[in-house]
């Protein structure tokens, strides 16, 4: 990482975001794992059938949405204050899964001022590699604080 401006490096602070995620209203639907750290997240969850498309395969929404949330929380993991949001996110859909867990791991590539790059991949249950994306992010004027769920 080059120009790292980081404001925060300490579990409490991942936790707190990983207890963020979790509480998200659209999470009840996916009921995702996460794990974050610094500079990294990865989270994962287990296919279900409601996930299909009309293939019977998980549908792109859900690939985009495991490398979204990766990347962003791996870039969040390094600011204390405020939000960085997704400014842009290009996914790369490689081979269908229908069957056992998603796990999306996501790390910062570049850390400047206001501005983040980060990368990530999706591994179906044989460590297979399914999904991969990259993203800009930006730090937004949204502080982190109980009304947006940041609190343990």
């Amino acid at each position: 990482m080059t120009e790292l401006a980081v404001r925060v490096v300490n579990r409490e602070h991942y936790r707190r975001l990983e207890h963020m995620y979790l509480a998200a209203p659209i999470n009840a639907f996916y009921s995702p794992g996460i794990w974050i750290s610094h500079g990294e997240a990865q989270i994962t969850i287990l296919v279900k059938p409601e996930f299909f498309h009309a293939a019977a395969a998980v549908h792109g929404s859900v690939y985009f949405k495991l490398l979204d949330d990766a990347a962003f929380f791996a870039v969040n993991s390094l600011i204390a204050d405020y939000f960085a949001l997704t400014a842009s996110f290009t996914t790369y859909l490689l081979r269908p899964i229908s069957e056992g867990t998603m796990k999306a791991t996501g790390k910062v590539v570049y850390a400047g001022t206001r501005s983040f790059i980060a990368e990530s991949v999706v591994v179906g249950g044989d460590g297979k590699e399914i999904a991969r994306g990259s993203g800009n992010f930006v730090m937004s004027k949204i502080k982190l604080t109980a009304d947006v769920g940041y609190c343990v």
